[in-house]
């Protein structure tokens, strides 16, 4: 099978794909610093521990490894953080990614594989949300993809072997199924992450930012795509660009939304506590709605969601954060 190169690997998101593709018999290479990730979930294939600032090692490790496609999901992903300091989402959200596609271009490895986010949309003025969506991201997390998804539009244009698919994320949750895996940041911003650890005690309580949007129950309306099924929409992805398939950017979500107090509400039902909620104001940012339009996804890729089931997403989280302690 082919050699795929995973920076950011050992992460969240990276971790279940790394699983994924081992799963499917792909030959697997991790490249991460562990700033955010662990060692323990490389379930499958080598680890390299370094920086993708280190230019020496990385194409050293690609010209080593021969890989067939790079999936790149190394980022720093936190967006009041990215409010507070814009230039360290710019280094390494932007110049990093550019020192790595300029790394596959030296070494002639022409399949890339971006991890996205809806971000860069900003708010949307309509829902649900297309790919031609108007691309206004209003943080700098958003805008650091943006100048990513830019530079591999023109790279694309400009290198005729070039191809890309760059996948935008709706909102991610859930854990493997087998509690190996699961979101293991220090200080998660997530909501169903927050409202676990809320239901665990860690929290005292859990804020809900905002009662008074034009939803049915005045919170946030969001996407939660199981993060199980966006492994399997990259694996789809891949499997396109090996028949030869042309560079896209498709939407990662399931097309329809849950407020914060459904969640809310699913999560007392699925853990059986009765954890103190606390209304708090609007986050500034915070769009209304934010739903994503993939049906893209799944006429391209014939991607078909296995776990489009809240309770089933809120409960995987919960069998692995009730491991963590």
């Amino acid at each position: 099978m082919e050699r795929i190169l995973v920076t950011g690997g050992a992460g969240y998101i990276g971790s279940h794909v790394v699983k994924a593709l081992g799963e499917k018999g792909y030959d697997v290479l991790t490249y991460d610093n562990l700033s955010s990730g662990n060692k323990w979930a490389v379930l499958c294939g080598g680890l390299v521990v370094a920086e993708l600032a280190d230019r020496v090692v990385l194409e050293h490790t690609i010209q080593e490894f021969k890989p067939d496609a790079i999936m790149h999901f190394a980022a720093n992903i936190i967006v009041s953080e990215s409010v507070r300091d814009p230039l360290k989402y710019y280094i390494n959200n932007s110049v990093n990614t550019i020192n790595l596609i300029d790394s596959m271009r030296r070494c002639s490895v022409n399949q890339f594989i971006f991890s996205s986010t809806a971000a860069v949309y900003g708010i949307p003025e309509r829902v649900p949300v297309d790919e031609e969506t108007p691309l206004l991201p209003i943080n700098p997390y958003g805008a650091s993809k943006l100048v990513t998804e830019l530079v591999l539009r023109d790279l694309a244009r400009a290198r005729s072997g070039f191809r890309y698919a760059s996948l935008r994320y709706f909102n991610v949750a859930g854990a493997d199924h087998q509690g190996r895996i699961g979101q293991a940041y220090k200080e998660s911003t997530h909501l169903i992450t927050r409202t676990l650890k809320a239901a665990k005690g860690e929290l005292a309580q859990l804020e809900i930012f905002g009662t008074d949007y034009p939803t049915p129950d005045g919170t946030c309306v969001r996407d939660y795509i199981h993060v199980d099924d966006l492994a399997d929409a990259h694996l789809l992805a891949l499997d396109y660009l090996f028949e030869g398939g042309r560079s896209e950017v498709m939407n990662c979500g399931y097309g329809h939304g849950y407020s914060v107090r459904e969640v809310v509400e699913t999560a007392k039902k699925v853990t059986g506590k009765d954890f103190p909620v606390r209304n708090a104001v609007r986050r500034p940012g915070d769009p209304p709605v934010l739903v994503a339009e993939s049906s893209k996804l799944r006429k391209m890729l014939h991607w078909q969601p296995r776990h489009d089931d809240l309770e089933y997403i809120i409960r995987t989280a919960w069998e692995w954060e009730k491991k963590q302690g």
